[in-house]
């Protein structure tokens, strides 16, 4: 087999499945450590994703080598957060049931067929993060690397998020872990997809690279910072910008370190 072909698969079950896996020890935990644990996982996830976007994501579209213009670059970064926007109100990437909806937020409620549509919308989302972690291995390994931990940075907090609302729905805990856990292979089904559809037409990956760093943009601003906004005391807000920094940070050194 390819060896670019195991890094993907490797790491798109490294983003998708371990992430799962990992929102469900917080599960194990206390509540009130998780309400302690989950906020700042959120600001670290933040840091990381804004860090892979602008260090690493856009610098490789536009070194690509392929005589892309910039402004095409940062064209298809613009459009990509306003298809983002669009698919928000849509109901693809937010989980909506009637006027209640559950986003990033983490906030809670009670019906059952949300569940259906928690799965549903996460099985789209980790697809879409297949082809991404697949686009930016297919550029360059250590770009993989570092595109794969942002996504599992920001996977962890909203699965934590999604597996208690699918208890809220009735689901057993390990009925709940299951489901997430198949819904987490969707990202390994996309990011072998992408190999094989991506390999012919290398050309178009600077522009999946910046459709990626929008939705990583939009994730960490139109979805995650607002949170953040919840808590406005000094202690507070020192906080979440040193764990912002420190995701940029491991983002920084990891890129440095493997190009």
């Amino acid at each position: 087999m390819n060896s670019l072909l195991l890094w993907i698969i490797g790491f798109s079950l490294i983003g998708g499945v371990l992430s799962v896996l990992l929102a469900a020890i917080f599960l194990i935990l206390p509540e009130n450590v998780r309400a302690v644990a989950v906020p700042r996982l959120v600001s670290f996830a933040i840091g990381s994703l804004l860090g892979a976007a602008f260090l690493a994501l856009l610098p490789h579209a536009l070194e690509s080598g392929h005589g892309i213009d910039p402004h095409n670059i940062f064209m298809t970064v613009l459009l990509g957060v306003l298809m983002f926007f669009l698919l928000e109100k849509l109901v693809i990437w937010r989980h909506c049931h009637n006027d209640v909806c559950e986003a990033h937020t983490h906030a809670e409620h009670h019906h059952a067929s949300a569940a259906t549509l928690i799965l549903v919308g996460d099985g789209i989302h980790n697809l879409m993060d297949g082809v991404l972690v697949a686009a930016a291995f297919m550029t360059d390994i250590d770009l993989g690397i570092v595109t794969s931990l942002a996504v599992a940075a920001h996977e962890i907090p909203q699965e934590v998020g999604d597996f208690a609302i699918l208890l809220q729905g009735g689901f057993s805990r390990s009925r709940a872990l299951f489901f997430n856990v198949l819904s987490s292979v969707s990202t390994l089904v996309g990011g072998v997809a992408a190999y094989f559809l991506l390999a012919p037409v290398t050309h178009i990956t600077p522009y999946i690279l910046a459709l990626a760093a929008a939705s990583f943009i939009y994730i960490a601003v139109a979805d995650l910072i607002p949170g953040l906004h919840k808590k406005v005391d000094i202690a507070s807000t020192i906080q979440q910008i040193v764990l912002i920094l420190a995701g940029v940070l491991v983002i920084y050194i990891a890129h440095s370190t493997l190009h």
